[in-house]
């Protein structure tokens, strides 16, 4: 019998940290997470103090000779850097170290190129590896030839190794082309749900924050959710009746994280911007996460990338009831917080509730008497609006509740 499994990688992680930078440590923990999502095995760690990463090592000399010694020393296969190496940086760390050298971009894209299942995901992803390949051809001319698995070699291209730039280029545009037929799809969709003035609430946060947990508990989608980085990557749109007896769209999106690939963000643009079109924004914050503040932080600049601006936000404090959770946490940038446990349900029913009156706030109380021959206009209080009352007279039908103003002179 031959033993046919893949060797797990041990990797490296290597780090600079910058006087006016992240903490370096700080990165190198959730660098190790998404080292382990990809499957490799984290046996050492490097940082080096400089007030920029060398334009042609990313470390200094002294530093790499330490790294060296590092290798040999754990039988190491390859090491991570926690920054997106410059095709010159890649040729030449991996001439020095002679080991496979890999980066933060890199990893992320194979996680999701691991994660991804649907057409749209799929050609997300492709798009977003053959534009970090493209970049890097000149510098990768040896290591593409490389045959063999683990990180970096899984989704598209994996058996075409020394594809060039022009056939690259040919498959980019393609990809756009797809892209954009889903993108025209996804605004058709949009318009319906705006000509049918169905809200929508966009799920946000940093990944492993609760979104699918959050999504799950609150309309059975049976999303896959799993304590682990990017878990789920293909967004889901589920309905969620509230109490008032209307209803809202819930939209869960991939999750944000530190130094998120612009690749990433350029072939996600279409997935991401349905936080851009929704009417609220849901902001899960994992508050048992030391690093919460920072995380918050990462969201919002990404939300600003994305210019979703002018939108009402519902921060949710998720996991307090988990040890650690810091019950003094404040976001000062949200117009609503709550404290809820999506795996326990404390403080879901107060979601529900916070939605409809902040959908209510949009609406306008009005009071109505309809004639028989007109009851039919008290379908769009129960359609689009809120019904209070509805009183059966001898001439006619009253009516009270809540309508969206736009609606205001069809009742």
């Amino acid at each position: 019998m031959y033993d046919t499994k893949q060797a797990k990688e041990r990797v490296i992680l290597v780090g600079v940290q910058l006087a006016d930078g992240d903490d370096a440590r700080q990165c190198l923990d959730e660098l190790e997470q998404l080292a382990g999502t990809a499957g490799a095995e984290t046996v050492g760690r490097v940082i080096q103090n400089r007030e920029q990463p060398d334009p042609g090592t990313y470390l200094g000399k002294g530093k790499i000779e330490e790294v060296k010694d590092k290798i040999w020393e754990t039988e190491a296969t390859g090491i991570i850097c926690d920054d997106e190496l410059s095709p010159i940086q890649l040729r030449n760390l991996e001439a020095m170290l002679e080991v496979k050298v890999m980066d933060r971009t890199l990893v992320i894209l194979d996680i999701f190129a691991a994660r991804a299942t649907t057409r749209e995901g799929k050609i997300q992803v492709e798009l977003a590896q053959l534009k970090y390949r493209a970049a890097r051809l000149v510098g990768l001319r040896e290591s593409l030839s490389r045959l063999g698995g683990g990180i970096g070699t899984r989704g598209p291209g994996e058996t075409k190794l020394e594809v060039d730039r022009r056939r690259i280029h040919e498959r980019i545009s393609w990809l756009k082309g797809e892209l954009k037929d889903i993108e025209r799809h996804r605004t058709v969709t949009r318009q319906k749900r705006k000509n049918n003035h169905m809200p929508v609430a966009a799920i946000v946060g940093y990944t492993n924050a609760g979104k699918s947990t959050l999504l799950n508990a609150l309309t059975g989608a049976a999303v896959l959710s799993e304590d682990k980085l990017f878990a789920t990557l293909d967004p889901t749109t589920r309905s969620l009746a509230l109490p008032g007896g209307e209803s809202i769209l819930l939209t869960d999106t991939v999750g944000f994280i530190r130094k998120l690939p612009h690749h990433l963000i350029e072939a996600f643009k279409s997935t991401l911007e349905e936080a851009r079109y929704a009417d609220i924004i849901l902001h899960v914050v994992d508050c048992s996460n030391p690093q919460a503040d920072v995380q918050m932080h990462v969201v919002y600049e990404t939300l600003r990338s994305l210019e979703v601006t002018d939108k009402t936000v519902v921060t949710l404090f998720n996991k307090c009831d988990r040890p650690g959770c810091d019950r003094n946490i404040r976001d000062l940038q949200a117009d609503y917080t709550l404290r809820i446990s999506a795996a326990t349900g404390e403080g879901l029913p107060d979601i529900s509730q916070l939605l409809s009156d902040i959908l209510r706030q949009r609406k306008i109380y009005v009071e109505r008497f309809y004639l028989y021959r007109d009851a039919g206009k008290a379908q769009y209080f129960r359609k689009y609006g809120q019904l209070c009352s509805e009183e059966y007279l001898d001439e006619g039908v009253a009516v009270t509740g809540y309508i969206p103003i736009e609606f205001i002179d069809r009742v």
